[in-house]
C-alpha cells in the first residue's frame, strides 16, 4: 500500500532524530567527565599531568562528536521532512490515479449498456407491428375492431421482445395525441393501457426528433405506472412507413431496469476487500446527483460536491478530512456521446492497523 512508504519515511524520521539526540547527549555526557577529570589531574599536581593531557583530549573529541551531532540534526532535519512531504504527496497520486481510472471504467460499462438502450429503441421503433399499431390508431377511418387487432399485435411482438431482454421493465407505444396503445408487459403494470403520456418529457423530445436516428433520453427517475421501479427512458418517434424521414405518427417508450444494473456495476468494481470497506463507488449525473451507490445510499437524492474539478473531464483530490474522490466524466462510446454523467470514487483513508 502506497501509504506503508508514509509509514516508513515516519518511522525512519523518528529513529534518526532519537538516536542524533541520543549522540548528542553522549557528547555532552563525556565533556563533563573530560572536564571533571582535567580538575582531578590538576589537583594531582605533577602526578596528573599526563592524565590530564587525556582528559583534554576526551574534551575535544566530546566537542567534536557534538557539533557532528548538531551538523546532522541541522541536515537531516529538512531532509526527513521533505521526505514525509513528498511520500504525503505521493499517496495522494497513487491513491488518486487508482480511483479515478476506476471511476473511468464504471462511468464507461454504464454507458456502453445504455448506448444499446439507444440503438435497441430505435430499431424497434421501425417494427412492423409497432408502425402499424400507430398508423391504424391515426387513421380515423379505421374500425374499432382493426384498431384493436393492431394494438394487440403490437402487444404481443413488445412482449416477445420483452422475453429476450430482461434488463426492461416495460415498453410502451403512445400514439400522436400521448395515449398509451401498446405494451408489453399488460399483465404486471395493468395501469398503463390507454393512459394518457403526453405530458411526459420524454414523450415531448420523442415526438419532436427530426429522423429515425435521433431518441429522446430521460433523466433516471421513478416511475409510479411501473411500482414505483428507478428507470432509465428512452423514446423515439415511429414514423410512417418505419422510414427514417417518415412522418412522426407514434412514440415508442423503453424502460430501462436501471437500478439493479447500476448496482451492479457500482458494487462490481474491482477493489480489494480491504479497499471495498471504505470505499463508496457512485454513478452521478451532470448535476452531480447521486443515481446509483454501491452502499445503496443517498440515491436519485443525493448530490455528490465536484466543484472543484473545474471542469476538467477526470481527476482526484483530498477532502479536508482525508477521503480521496477520485472522478471521471463519461466519454461516451461509439454513437452514444453520454448525458454528462460521472463515476465517482470515495474513500477513506485506512486505519493505522491497516497501513
Amino acid at each position: 500500500m502506497p501509504e506503508r512508504v508514509v509509514r516508513i519515511a515516519d518511522e525512519v524520521s523518528t529513529l534518526t532524530r532519537e538516536r542524533v539526540q541520543r549522540i548528542a547527549g553522549v557528547a555532552r555526557a563525556t565533556k563533563i567527565l573530560a572536564v571533571n577529570a582535567a580538575i582531578e589531574a590538576a589537583n594531582a599536581g605533577p602526578s596528573g599531568a599526563g592524565f590530564g593531557v587525556v582528559a583534554k583530549e576526551v574534551a575535544g573529541v566530546a566537542d567534536t562528536v557534538g557539533a557532528l551531532s548538531a551538523e546532522l540534526d541541522e541536515q537531516l532535519a529538512p531532509l526527513l521532512d521533505q521526505l514525509s512531504t513528498l511520500g504525503t504527496s505521493l499517496v495522494e497520486q497513487v491513491r488518486g490515479a487508482r480511483l479515478t481510472d476506476l471511476a473511468l471504467n464504471a462511468v464507461e460499462l454504464i454507458d456502453r449498456n445504455l448506448y444499446e438502450r439507444s440503438c435497441d429503441v430505435r430499431w424497434w421503433a421501425t417494427d412492423p407491428a409497432v408502425v402499424d399499431a400507430c398508423a391504424v390508431t391515426d387513421d380515423l377511418h379505421a374500425a374499432a375492431d382493426v384498431r384493436a387487432r393492431a394494438a394487440a399485435t403490437a402487444s404481443g411482438r413488445l412482449s416477445v421482445i420483452l422475453s429476450s431482454y430482461t434488463v426492461y421493465l416495460d415498453l410502451w407505444v403512445a400514439d400522436v395525441h400521448g395515449r398509451v396503445v401498446a405494451q408489453g408487459r399488460p399483465e404486471r403494470f395493468g395501469t398503463v393501457l390507454g393512459s394518457d403520456v403526453s405530458s411526459a418529457s420524454w414523450f415531448r423530445k420523442a415526438l419532436t426528433t427530426a429522423t429515425g436516428s435521433e431518441y429522446a433520453v430521460d433523466d433516471v427517475s421513478t416511475n409510479p405506472e411501473l411500482g414505483g421501479a428507478t428507470v432509465a427512458t428512452y423514446a423515439t418517434a415511429v414514423r410512417a412507413g418505419g422510414a427514417e424521414h417518415g412522418e412522426p405518427i407514434g412514440v415508442l417508450g423503453v424502460f430501462f431496469d436501471f437500478a439493479p444494473q447500476a448496482h451492479a456495476i457500482v458494487t462490481g468494481v474491482r477493489l480489494s476487500p480491504e479497499d471495498r470497506s471504505r470505499t463508496r463507488v457512485l454513478l452521478v449525473d451532470a448535476g452531480h446527483r447521486v443515481l446509483a451507490a454501491s452502499d445503496g445510499a443517498g440515491v436519485l437524492a443525493e448530490r455528490i460536491d465536484l466543484a472543484v474539478t473545474g471542469g476538467e473531464a477526470a481527476g482526484s483530490f483530498t477532502r479536508p478530512n482525508g477521503d480521496v474522490v477520485g472522478y471521471a466524466r463519461t466519454p461516451g462510446y461509439e454513437t452514444y456521446e453520454g448525458l454528462g454523467w460521472f463515476g465517482v470514487l470515495v474513500q477513506r483513508p485506512p486505519t493505522d492497523d491497516a497501513r
